[in-house]
């Protein structure tokens, strides 16, 4: 097993340890993380949870985390959108949920090299994917649910970073999945070009940075997105607003900014990023979901941890992002690039480039 990462200045490898325990402390018997003790799970922010108590060394309650995924899983490849104490409570299959798993198991791969490990659970992330690309609008973005078919864009671009993972899965199976690479090649040009077909969510700074965290988004394009909105959205010493409307500063979306950040080599902002947000940080590793700081208003509060609760998905964002960042400035495991997609099949331009988008043509040739 990798030595846990570390930043120097930041957080020890004891202290991320001490993170991924904290993680495998709420975990169910059954292997579900929730959100937090008695809160629902949800597969996307639970695989992200495996992804870090692996990264930390809780590698048996990783692979417990793994194992309960598939058991959720129905016929159609979907993951209910809600589940609560094993049980379904909003039946709908959310897309982006149903592709993660695709990263968890390259993540895997990747940090420990277990091929048999990969061949259990491929069945599970083909059959996902393959719900996933079904819903895939004409234009390309891929419908939220098959109930609500709107698209939404930090979803898809999350999909477009778990199509990559997915088609690497396959390669190295010898398993190709020619339709996943198609449309991915749709997706990443919606994602770039037709920003304005998605779900308006521009109040939501997930909307800002995921195009680039997901990978569509790279060079001069990403670097130009996250400038135009950094000041609606950073807060100085904090960390970054949920919602651009209010005075909450999230651990999650903080340190997921700072992976979009290290992905395009600002690795210095990434860093003082994730290092503004450890005020939400308890002595034993917790991680607070987020802080509303005083607005100088009487009548709403703050200086307040709010939700007053220890998330999991929080810390699992820490983890994986002192990971991310290690490579630069500590120490970091065989999986720290997932973020930054170094080790994910290639981009899908020139497949959309062969299926004659003439926008995508212009793009690449500029």
């Amino acid at each position: 097993m990798s030595p846990v990462p570390y930043v120097e200045g930041l957080l020890t490898a004891d202290q991320v340890a001490d993170t991924a325990r904290a993680i495998a402390a709420m975990q169910e018997p059954c292997g579900a993380v929730p959100w937090t003790t008695g809160e629902h799970v949800d597969i996307w922010n639970h695989v992200e949870a495996a992804m870090a108590l692996l990264v930390g060394g809780e590698v048996e309650a990783a692979e417990r985390a793994y194992a309960w995924v598939p058991t959720m899983q129905r016929e159609d490849g979907s993951w209910p959108m809600k589940i609560v104490a094993d049980t379904v409570e909003d039946a709908r299959g959310e897309s982006n949920m149903s592709a993660y798993f695709a990263v968890g198991l390259w993540h895997h791969w990747l940090v420990r090299r277990d091929i048999e490990f990969v061949r259990t659970y491929w069945p599970s992330v083909r059959a996902g994917l393959d719900f996933v690309v079904s819903l895939q609008a004409e234009w390309g973005g891929i419908a939220w649910t098959p109930v609500d078919d709107f698209c939404l864009l930090t979803g898809s671009s999350s999909i477009y970073h778990s199509l990559r993972a997915g088609v690497a899965l396959a390669e190295l199976l010898d398993e190709p999945q020619p339709e996943w690479e198609l449309a991915g090649g749709r997706l990443g040009h919606a994602v770039r070009e037709h920003q304005d077909l998605f779900a308006d969510k521009s109040t939501y700074s997930m909307d800002w940075y995921y195009p680039v965290l997901g990978g569509a988004l790279r060079g001069t394009a990403a670097f130009d997105r996250l400038a135009d909105r950094w000041e609606d959205f950073v807060v100085p010493g904090l960390g970054i607003h949920c919602v651009d409307t209010n005075p909450w500063v999230t651990g999650a979306e903080t340190c997921e900014l700072a992976m979009a950040l290290d992905a395009i080599g600002d690795h210095e902002r990434a860093l003082a990023l994730v290092r503004d947000m450890q005020h939400l940080r308890e002595h034993d590793g917790r991680y607070w979901t987020g802080w509303v700081y005083d607005t100088g208003r009487t009548d709403e509060p703050s200086d307040v941890y709010w939700p007053h609760e220890h998330t999991t998905y929080t810390a699992a964002a820490v983890v994986l992002a002192v990971d991310a960042l290690g490579e630069t400035h500590g120490h970091a495991t065989p999986g720290s690039g997932i973020m930054r997609g170094t080790s994910l099949a290639p981009h899908f331009d020139e497949i959309a480039l062969e299926c004659g988008c003439e926008s995508v043509r212009s793009q690449l040739q500029d």
